[in-house]
């Protein structure tokens, strides 16, 4: 195997696992660095969809006797069900749409320009929540996972619905719309670790069974390598961020998107980094 593409590897499943769980857009920084490696192409697309698997095995795993309880309760604890339901529930508009639009999405939106505008836009939306939040301080309607009701969840897998369109950022939009919904900080986070349960892992594997005519076994070691890579970085963020969110609340991500998004249209305009399709 070519190391050159092995340590490429290494480093996409590494920018994967630290931004697929904080509001900063896996997809932009992605897109971004696979540039300036020139790790692009059809194959590398599947690739970087591919490798959320690992980020996904690694809320798994921090969620493990979470996740073992709710399986075990399905056929006798109503709490149990209705927290599968609402995960089920707020997965399908993301699911949905996608179905739809995805198509669309990848012909007009890939691209430096909508991709900046998204980190921006975003940051902007986070900042005036955490200044709303700040003016009316208002004790959080809902403190737990376990206490959403259906619409809740409906009403927050809408919200990351919106990041469908790149730069967006799953993780922010659920977060923060699930904030502005009435959850607290740490249940909009943690609601938005189970929505990407089978979010991702149903886009994984969509565009592996789509896609299947790119791939062949010998793709295996480099996705393998990507995905390990995805794992311990996100396994390493997802502890992170819950701490931090224990003390501190989101502008830090929100002006960092802005920055990064003024960056990334410095960059296209300047033509300091070639964003290769």
């Amino acid at each position: 195997m070519d190391l050159v593409l092995v340590l490429k590897a290494l480093v996409m499943g590494l920018v994967e696992g630290f931004t697929e769980f904080l509001p900063i857009s896996s997809t932009g920084h992605l897109i971004l660095a696979g540039s300036l490696l020139d790790f692009t192409g059809e194959k590398i697309k599947v690739f970087e969809i591919a490798i959320q698997a690992g980020a996904i095995f690694a809320v798994c795993w921090e969620y493990r006797h979470k996740i073992a309880s709710v399986v075990k309760g399905l056929g006798s604890d109503p709490k149990a069900r209705r927290f599968a339901a609402n995960v089920v529930i707020g997965f399908l508009p993301a699911a949905v749409l996608g179905l739809i639009f995805s198509k669309a999405i990848k012909a007009k939106l890939f691209a430096p320009t909508p991709v900046a505008l998204a980190f921006i836009a975003g940051g902007l939306v986070i900042l005036w929540v955490e200044r709303r939040a700040r003016a009316n301080p208002v004790p959080a309607r809902i403190d737990s996972v376990d206490a959403m009701s259906p619409l809740d969840a409906l009403k927050v897998g809408c919200a990351q619905a919106f990041a469908l369109i790149p730069g967006t950022s799953r993780s922010g939009a659920s977060i923060i719309g699930a904030m502005l919904l009435g959850l607290s900080r740490k249940a909009a986070t943690e609601f938005s670790f189970f929505l990407a349960i089978p979010t991702l892992l149903g886009a994984t594997v969509y565009s592996l069974y789509k896609e299947r005519a790119l791939l062949s076994l010998a793709d295996v070691p480099l996705f393998g390598v990507g995905t390990l890579a995805a794992f311990a970085s996100a396994f390493l963020c997802v502890r992170w961020l819950l701490r931090y969110i224990s003390s501190h609340d989101f502008t830090f991500f929100a002006w960092y998107r802005i920055a990064f998004g003024l960056l990334i249209l410095a960059s296209a305009h300047y033509n300091w980094i070639v964003w290769a399709d």
